[in-house]
């Protein structure tokens, strides 16, 4: 029913009363003090010089003329920027240009209480071993060990964790990273984190935030696969788990144990490596013990007063992982198996940064210090901001939070230096941005959307440190994109809004199959138009309703044979934990 009430909705938007012109707007809402800008764009070249916004409960109208015309943008004749910032009254509202009218939308500093709750919903749907959605448990076979030099078809017992997307394979690259995140978000806005579920992910609330049972559960997982400190595991599963497309408690992919028997464990690799006839390019092993060292090492600060003893194992975890990551430079990549995709991560000094940092704040050592200010000089700027394109997650995590941590140090020198780095990879999307009608200099490539969400918590965290406000339009923009300010008039994340035109035919077993909601999932997002047409099993199922907004250089799909565009993933949506409680803690302020 919500699928078709949402469609309808979606409908009565596109064909309304001129429907060769729309107005697109942020459907959850603007903060009062936020830069405030909906965008139109036409079919006709037009130029707009004003536009009246109305306050539907008073019936109070204000001519606004603080538009800025863009022009021409592929597929639209013309665009204009319509700028309302002076609007602060807390109220609901919609926009005007002659005929045209936006979907209505509000004003108020508690527009977004509660959505930092939303994506754990999808969090706990995505549990591996057993599900809370499902009430079941799935993958208890996990697993058997390959390719390792010494413990080759040994058994191991690594359940637990998360699937990585609508598919099952599992990777230490994105759950470290979204265990992290969703760490770092806790750590900087416990305030606004609620306490409903138990450890399990079960309904019932255990005296812990739900967001550090989330963690938890990652932790423990990441545990398992780090078993001694010498042994660190990569992935669980590969691209065989592809010939099913079913819900996980029904997984019967055969790995050459038997039918939903065990999966293949893969260890960290330090080269080249692939069970078949698709190798990986991997060269060094620190890119996945940085993000096991960081993410243990923030672990053990938040569970200090929960669990001393926990705490204690993490922290030692992380100085072993640090170790042996840097005597093992280089990026560890995950493993391709029947076909050649796989997550192609170049850069590894990042997560070594963060691990050190992380390690001389709960530390105190200096020398953890001098490791991560070098490790940060090795790569000032996120190489993905300012360039054009990029391979599958070839420069991950898609932000440096480390560049953040240093950015925090006492020392003014050291401040600055990476106050400018930050603002380097800021400024490097801004100069892309320019005559964009969306403000947009995000590269489409595979998940846009994770780095249009690493690029908002970026510009939130830099505003943050030095009260400049040279990007708060862009990170607005950039925020407003995600929640309907973009050419399909589509937010991005499931459910969010509740009555928002979010995805409704997503790439997903849980929705395609049994219609269940996955709130909380935000989507790969848009992709350039060639990318969309290379990729092998990608199409369109149904006649696409956005059609009319879809440009030579770049395509958003809301259709389920779409996973280019159109898959949530579990570390997207936890990338999303900082950016949400940060919006949500404006109201509490």
């Amino acid at each position: 029913m919500r699928k078709l009430t949402t469609l309808l909705a979606c409908l009565s938007i596109m064909f309304s009363a001129n429907s060769e012109n729309w107005i697109r707007v942020n459907q959850i809402g603007y903060l009062e003090n936020d830069s405030k800008v909906a965008v139109m764009i036409m079919q006709d070249a037009e130029t707009i010089k004003s536009f009246t916004i109305t306050n539907t409960a008073t019936g109070k109208k204000q001519k606004i003329t603080k538009v800025k015309n863009v022009g021409a943008q592929d597929p639209f004749a013309a665009t204009a920027r319509l700028d309302f910032s002076e609007i602060t009254a807390a109220g609901k509202y919609f926009i005007t240009v002659g005929k045209t009218k936006s979907q209505e939308f509000v004003i108020n500093n508690n527009a977004y209480a509660g959505t930092q709750e939303i994506p754990l919903k999808y969090m706990r749907q995505q549990r591996c071993g057993y599900n809370p959605f499902l009430k079941k448990k799935c993958h208890q076979n996990d697993g058997i060990i390959i390719l390792h030099p010494t413990r080759d078809g040994e058994k191991i017992d690594v359940t637990g964790g998360w699937h990585d997307a609508s598919d099952y394979l599992q990777y230490v690259t994105t759950s470290a990273n979204a265990t992290y995140q969703m760490l770092f978000a806790y750590q900087a806005n416990p305030d606004v984190y609620e306490d409903h579920y138990d450890a399990a992910g079960n309904e019932g609330a255990n005296g812990i935030a739900d967001i550090l049972d989330e963690t938890k559960w990652g932790l423990d997982w990441l545990l398992k696969m780090n078993p001694d400190k010498e042994t660190y595991f990569n992935q669980i599963a590969d691209d065989r788990d592809h010939r099913l497309a079913v819900l996980p408690i029904n997984d019967t992919v055969d790995y050459g144990w038997g039918e939903g028997k065990d999966r293949p464990v893969y260890p960290c690799c330090g080269e080249p490596y692939g069970l078949y006839e698709n190798k990986n390019d991997s060269k060094g092993l620190a890119s996945t013990l940085g993000k096991y060292a960081s993410t243990f090492t923030l672990g053990a600060k938040l569970f200090k007063n929960i669990d001393s003893e926990y705490a204690q194992k993490l922290e030692q975890k992380a100085l072993d992982a640090y170790a042996k990551g840097a005597a093992n430079p280089g990026a560890c990549q995950t493993a391709p198996c029947t076909s050649p995709y796989y997550y192609e991560e170049d850069n590894w000094t990042d997560d070594m940064q963060l691990a050190a940092a992380e390690l001389f704040n709960t530390t105190g050592d200096k020398k953890y210090l001098k490791d991560a200010i070098d490790y940060g000089r090795q790569e000032p700027v996120t190489p993905w901001m300012g360039a054009d394109s990029a391979h599958h997650y070839q420069w991950y995590p898609f932000v440096n939070l480390g560049h953040y941590l240093l950015a925090m140090q006492k020392e003014e020198k050291l401040k600055q230096e990476f106050i400018r780095n930050m603002r380097s990879g800021l400024s490097r999307i801004a100069e892309r941005a320019e005559g964009d009608a969306f403000m947009n200099g995000i590269p489409f490539i595979w998940c846009s959307n994770n780095l249009t969400v690493a690029f908002v918590t970026q510009a939130m965290l830099y505003r943050e440190i030095t009260g400049d406000n040279q990007f708060k339009e862009i990170e607005t923009a950039m925020r407003d994109w995600l929640f309907g300010v973009n050419p399909w008039g589509k937010c991005m994340i499931i459910g969010l809004p509740k009555d928002g035109d979010c995805p409704t035919d997503p790439h997903s077993a849980f929705t395609n199959l049994n219609h269940y909601p996955i709130d909380g999932g935000i989507v790969d997002g848009p992709v350039y138009t060639n990318i969309f047409n290379s990729l092998r099993g990608v199409h369109l199922r149904n006649v696409d309703r956005y059609a009319p907004f879809q440009s030579k250089k770049v395509v958003y799909h809301d259709d389920y044979q779409d996973y280019s565009t159109n898959e949530p993933t579990m570390d997207g949506t936890a990338s999303t934990s900082y950016m949400l409680s940060k919006l949500a803690s404006a109201g509490r302020k």
